[in-house]
């Protein structure tokens, strides 16, 4: 019974996650709704199906016995917290069909987007499968007629892949991705370093935070490490920072265009997050490192605090050492006025999705769908996110931290999507650029709003 009310527990936070859809695919993110307003339903076994026993009987095969090569794109490096669950659902489907050859290759986060945003608009050397964000990300290309529509091959898994899981790839109606995990970004503290500062418990409003910071300091232990050698881990500490100033509602509009960046409380919270850095709360040194490196600090004990993706619950629960000193956490409410706890940055992204002109789309469809199925299976059980699919098999070994992420989602009031996954192509860019420069300190807060507010719409 514990386990069900766990498995129901997870998707009632997860099935609220999809509530931000895209809309139109020209562009995603012009008629996407607001980050949704409603709380997440509540932690009961009625929330969400149970987790089923055994795994759903495969779809019908759409390929013959005959060999068959795919090729698929996907950031699942070596030190990626999915590699595991790749490797695992790809050695079961090679074992399922045996006639299919999937070469598949890994490429780094931020070269990915550009590789693959470069091949979708020459439309040369597509692979059949890719990985995708979701939102704008993946309908700038669905816009250019790049991507195989999923609507029939999905439809065969209706009853193991809730159509509320479906929003965030859903473009003028038609279903045009696979989703796999979701996850939101958190805060990681180092319990260990905390007490070293005479904290006990990981400080629940900002106040406290700021507290904790200056106490950390005071006992010579840096705060937080954040990888400035990638742009996107900044945006990891900037948007919830102004999500906790402006509010959920407010924030999504500006990423989907409705409403422009420049609103001063923006820059009191770009400010707010330069303070921080001023007062010593970041690591130096994390301007130019990746965030490999900025994670096995926080896990080498070198930093406090780490705000980044939760799919990282399934490294930290891995090391049985460190597992015992971490705990999960939203950041806190900045203006309360605006914002609340359960405000969250993130949803429903990671995707696969099929190219239009590959040779054999609908075979590779098929084999996309059971592929994202596995991946999020295995990647459930690592840790990884929380399931877009309903859970199936043993999934009595969750482990704690994402066990205390799907507490937090199921608490839930609101979703604003990732900032360079809700935007266009166009308009992400001179997003991700301007943070960059914050980071760098080369824009204060009027800076930020100046230059986004002109670059952007």
């Amino acid at each position: 019974m514990k386990m069900k009310r766990l498995v129901s527990v997870l998707l009632a936070g997860a099935m609220t996650l999809s509530l931000v859809a895209c809309g139109s695919s020209a562009p995603a993110t012009e008629t996407a709704p607001a980050a949704t307003e409603e709380a997440a339903p509540a932690a009961t076994e009625e929330a969400a199906p149970a987790a089923t026993e055994e795994a759903a009987p495969a779809t019908e095969e759409a390929v013959s016995d005959e060999p068959i090569t795919l090729t698929m794109w996907c950031i699942a490096t070596e030190g990626d917290s999915n590699r595991h669950a790749y490797e695992e659902a790809i050695a079961e489907m090679e074992e399922k069909y045996p006639n299919i050859t999937l070469e598949w290759e890994a490429i780094e986060n931020e070269a990915y987007k550009t590789k693959i945003a470069a091949a979708m608009e020459s439309g040369e050397d597509l692979p059949d499968i890719f990985f995708t964000w979701s939102c704008a990300f993946l309908g700038d290309f669905v816009a250019k007629d790049r991507v195989y529509c999923m609507d029939d091959v999905l439809a065969k898994y209706s009853d193991e892949l809730p159509e509320s899981m479906l929003g965030n790839t859903t473009y003028d109606g038609k279903h045009y991705g696979v989703p796999t995990t979701m996850n939101i970004v958190a805060l990681f503290a180092n319990m260990d370093l905390l007490a070293e500062a005479g904290w006990d418990h990981v400080p629940v409003d900002y106040d406290e935070l700021i507290q904790c910071c200056d106490d950390l300091v005071a006992a010579d232990i840096i705060p937080f490490g954040c990888a400035g050698g990638e742009t996107w881990c900044v945006t990891e500490y900037l948007e919830p920072i102004i999500e906790k100033s402006i509010g959920a509602d407010a924030l999504n509009d500006i990423f989907l265009g409705r409403e422009s960046y420049n609103n001063p409380d923006v820059a009191k919270a770009v400010d707010t997050f330069q303070e921080m850095i001023d007062k010593g709360y970041f690591d130096p040194a994390g301007a130019s490192l990746s965030n490999d490196e900025v994670k096995a600090n926080f896990m080498a004990g070198r930093t406090a605090f780490y705000q980044n993706g939760t799919w990282n619950c399934a490294d930290f629960a891995n090391d049985a050492e460190f597992l015992p000193k971490v705990q999960v956490t939203e950041f806190p409410v900045i203006d309360s006025s605006k914002s609340k706890l359960g405000q969250l940055i993130g949803g429903p992204s990671d995707t696969l999705a099929v190219t239009a002109s590959s040779p054999n789309a609908e075979v590779a469809a098929e084999y996309a769908a059971e592929l994202g199925k596995l991946i999020c299976h295995y990647g459930y059980l690592d840790g990884c996110g929380l399931p877009a699919w309903i859970p199936y098999g043993d999934t009595s070994a969750i482990n704690p931290l994402t066990q205390s992420v799907a507490e937090i989602c199921a608490n839930a009031d609101a979703y604003v999507l990732f900032g360079d996954t809700a935007m266009s192509a166009v308009d992400k860019d001179p997003y991700l650029d301007a943070v960059a420069k914050v980071y760098g300190k080369e824009l204060d807060g009027q800076g930020f709003i100046d230059e986004t507010s002109s670059a952007i719409r």
